[in-house]
C-alpha cells in the first residue's frame, strides 16, 4: 500500500512540477542569451536605448 501512495505522490506532485520548473528554467538560460546577443547586435544604437528604457518614467530629458 506504501508503494502505491509513493508512486500516485510522484506521478501527481513531483514528476509535474518538475517538468514546469525545468521549463522555466530553460526559458530563462533561451531568454538570456537571446537578450544579449540582440544587444550587441543594436549597439550604439537607438534601439537598444528604447529596449532599455523604464516607459513609466515618461521621456528621457537631455
Amino acid at each position: 500500500m506504501l508503494g502505491a501512495i509513493i508512486m500516485i505522490v510522484l506521478l501527481v506532485v513531483v514528476i509535474p512540477v518538475g517538468v514546469l520548473m525545468s521549463g522555466a528554467l530553460g526559458a530563462a538560460v533561451i531568454g538570456g542569451k537571446l537578450k544579449n546577443t540582440v544587444d550587441a547586435d543594436h549597439e550604439g544604437s537607438e534601439l537598444l536605448a528604447v529596449s532599455e528604457a523604464n516607459p513609466y518614467q515618461g521621456p528621457a530629458e537631455g
